[in-house]
């Protein structure tokens, strides 16, 4: 078939242009890799039904402020970079506030592996026999386990050879889907068969909901902990070209999605993405389990890393990395076992949106002692109070199954 075709040859293109050594060993790709393998790995799959089962129509107008919000959490957190590069000497409440920040986000860390895992898991057993929501979480608690064996011996080198392979074969895949995606698309405009659902969730319940997803586009944040290998301007430039890489991405995906499918006629749950595939290609299920496997376990080496770097950091190196690996197992096989994968969903965005306040507190002030910035001091406020919101009121998806 002309479109499994398509769909195989621009995946195994962008495979080659993404592996290509003055590619894969470029600076600035390699600085971008951390985040946009964080954000990229958060929802990409499973983002996309839960917006056109929650919100019809308007979904790619949730998937859009989705990313204004995370463009605005991130624009805070780069403005603390290079407010910190230029003035390193910072008060008192600052460097506390970053202090109970970074902590939040160490635990923030430990929820969201918890839920790339899930993901995971719940994939790798979708086209097999062993379909089922206890199968899942038995891959899942096997990885958690695999990823503690291998910080524990071998640390964070091994763990980041891992993830920029992982990286470039899932947007290569991500290539392929959009490919598959877009001709399907053109394919039902053309017969007139275009789907525009009215909206299930709307009001506070529609806003609390997109309040609980604040997770599937988060990651960005890893850049700022990459000072001991990327000077400030290339951390702030990467997370750009990360956040704008994601975007795109997410929006064509959404757009594509939203208005191809009737999103009733598949029950929604984290796998319903390969379902929604069936339709368009014989390939894309392979190739999205495929996807969904290195996105996730790409995002979870990157969280899992990041909190142990943390943990050691604000504990002055009295919590050895592996110690934190451990401490974040243990919670992720308590939250595999106990919680759905929706509501670790919701439960993450709240502690990401923790950490974002106080980023964003600590970008005001700042802002604000720099006489020329007032204007970005009130909004680095308002993003304050909107992560607040965030925390406070955001409601998971109710999913049919796992």
């Amino acid at each position: 078939m002309l479109q499994d075709i398509l769909i195989g040859v621009t995946t195994l293109a962008a495979l080659v242009v993404l592996m290509l050594p003055r590619v894969r060993n470029a600076r600035s790709w390699r600085a971008t890799v951390t985040p946009l393998a964080s954000i990229i790995g958060s929802g990409f799959l499973v983002l996309g039904p839960i917006l056109s089962h929650s919100y019809g129509k308007y979904a790619p107008v949730v998937m859009a402020l989705l990313c204004l919000a995370a463009y605005a959490f991130g624009s805070a957190i780069r403005f603390n970079i290079a407010s910190i590069d230029r003035n390193p000497e910072r008060s008192a409440p600052e460097r506390r506030t970053e202090y109970f920040a970074s902590w939040s986000l160490a635990f923030a860390y430990c929820i969201s592996v918890a839920y790339y895992l899930n993901l995971f898991g719940a994939f790798s057993v979708k086209m097999t026999p062993f379909n089922s929501p206890a199968a899942a979480k038995a891959v899942t608690s096997a990885t958690l386990i695999l990823i503690l064996a291998v910080g524990w011996l071998r640390g964070f080198s091994a763990m980041e050879r891992m993830e920029q392979i992982s990286v470039s074969l899932k947007l290569a895949i991500i290539g392929g889907l959009l490919a598959g995606l877009s001709v399907y698309f053109v394919q039902q405009a053309s017969h007139g068969e275009l789907v525009f659902m009215p909206p299930p969730e709307t009001g506070w319940t529609g806003i609390a909901l997109a309040f609980g997803l604040i997770i599937t586009v988060q990651g960005f944040e890893t850049s700022r902990y990459l000072g001991n290998e990327y000077k400030p301007a290339m951390r702030v430039r990467s997370m750009r070209y990360a956040q704008w890489l994601s975007a795109a991405i997410y929006m064509a995906y959404v757009l594509l999605l939203t208005f191809a499918f009737d999103a009733e006629t598949v029950p929604l749950t984290e796998t319903a993405i390969v379902d929604m595939m069936k339709i368009v290609s014989a390939v894309l299920p392979a190739l999205l389990i495929v996807a969904a496997l290195a996105a996730q376990f790409s995002a979870a080496i990157a969280d899992t890393s990041g909190a142990g770097g943390l943990v050691e950091e604000l504990s002055g190196h009295r919590i050895r990395p592996r110690v934190a690996y451990l401490i974040l197992v243990v919670i992720g096989l308590g939250l595999t076992w106990f919680s759905h994968i929706f509501e670790i969903i919701s439960l993450a965005s709240k502690a990401f949106a923790l950490y974002y306040a106080l980023q964003c507190a600590i970008a005001s002030v700042a802002a604000f002692r720099e006489a020329r910035s007032p204007v970005r001091g009130v909004a680095y406020a308002a993003f304050c109070l909107l992560a607040i919101a965030v925390l406070i009121f955001g409601q998971p998806v109710e999913g049919h199954g796992g």
